[in-house]
């Protein structure tokens, strides 16, 4: 029951983050493009993240999924969850992932290891969260996640 309540949280706050809060431009590429890419390239693993989970690309939000591939990180609510705590390790500080990570231990305090976990595994890893991914997207995946010692 917390999962949907939570899911919910996040698709009624989807559209006003993205208009509101997202101040860069849509990436403009498709998955058939990214799936083109070398095999062993970030682009492709994006593209391979989005087909397995029948996600497409959210305008403005496509760093969010970069982030699940770039750390490995699962798409339940626990894990998207944990996912935040990484990026605050990691040094990013925002309205929406302050939220979530308040809310998210307030729903989750049984699961509050691993989000302590998460967060030093983000502490671990150089500042990533803010690179232009876009850019990146031909560079081979375990390069970047080696350079930024993402674990």
């Amino acid at each position: 029951m917390r999962d949907l309540f939570i899911e919910k949280m996040y698709e009624l706050s989807k559209k006003p983050y993205q208009k509101f809060f997202k101040k860069g431009k849509a990436w403009d590429i498709e998955i058939n493009q990214l799936i083109q890419l070398p095999n062993d390239s970030l682009g492709f693993h994006l593209g391979c993240f989005l087909l397995k989970f029948n996600f497409e690309i959210q305008p403005k939000l496509e760093d969010h999924d970069i982030i699940h591939v770039l750390t490995n990180t699962g798409i339940s609510v626990v894990e998207e969850i944990g996912m935040q705590y990484y990026l605050y390790g990691n040094g990013k500080r925002s309205l929406y992932l302050i939220m979530v990570i308040v809310s998210g231990t307030l729903f989750y305090p049984t699961r509050f290891s691993y989000f302590k976990q998460q967060y030093q595994r983000g502490k671990q890893a150089h500042e990533f969260y803010r690179l232009d991914f876009l850019n990146m997207l031909s560079i081979p995946l375990t390069h970047i996640q080696q350079t930024f010692n993402i674990q």
